[in-house]
């Protein structure tokens, strides 16, 4: 319980603006890569990869919060906005990698990649449902929409974090252990989620009908 309080506590120090400094950097560091020429032979594909994974990676980090929290006590609810929002940013530079820097706004191409790569439709997908969520990452939207229809607004993110991971896996195409690991694992989380939303919501209609009575 000690060495939970300590963690506790190095965390409640540590600044957010830290938490979203040190996630950027590594998108700097990819794009830094790419012009340089150090992402192998194919740099545009392995900077739109390399952000994709990112970008799963942190929504899976996001979704962990709340578990973490039960199982273990260690907080990280004052970082999960952040989670959130670099989620988000590394999403949107994985889609602009894709249309201006790979397709240059061919539309052509860009139409015929959508019919011929059904994966692309699914992160698409993920991306139009992140988009209200990353709006709503602040106080004032929690406070406007109440903090229930902002909770289930937000649990768009299990479904998206399953698109996700759906669609790295499509986009490797060889199935190799890495993506089906992702995939695993977000369905694991999803199970975990769902099952204790549920009986977080069970618990408190239980206790609402027992002040009734």
């Amino acid at each position: 319980m000690d060495g939970v309080r300590f963690i506790n506590g190095t965390l409640r120090r540590i600044p957010s603006a830290l938490v979203y400094l040190a996630g950027v950097t590594p998108a700097a560091v990819y794009f830094y890569w790419a012009v340089m020429n150090q992402l192998g032979a194919d740099p545009l594909q392995a900077l739109e990869r390399r952000l994709g994974l990112w970008a799963l990676q942190l929504l899976i980090l996001t979704l962990l919060v709340t578990p973490v929290r039960k199982w273990t006590r260690i907080n990280l609810i004052k970082f999960r906005r952040a989670f959130g929002l670099l989620t988000f940013l590394y999403v949107v530079l994985h889609l602009l990698t894709w249309l201006v820097l790979d397709k240059q706004f061919f539309w052509s191409e860009i139409l015929a990649d959508l019919y011929k790569r059904p994966y692309i439709i699914l992160g698409m997908t993920g991306f139009l449902l992140l988009v209200p969520l990353a709006l709503t990452s602040n106080n004032l939207s929690i406070r406007r929409l109440g903090p229930k229809t902002w909770n289930r607004l937000h649990k768009l993110s299990y479904l998206v974090i399953l698109l996700g991971a759906v669609h790295y896996l499509l986009v490797v195409k060889a199935w190799p252990l890495q993506p089906l690991f992702y995939l695993g694992g977000a369905i694991l989380l999803l199970c975990v989620r769902i099952r204790w939303s549920f009986l977080k919501t069970w618990a408190g209609n239980m206790i609402e009908s027992v002040r009734a009575t």
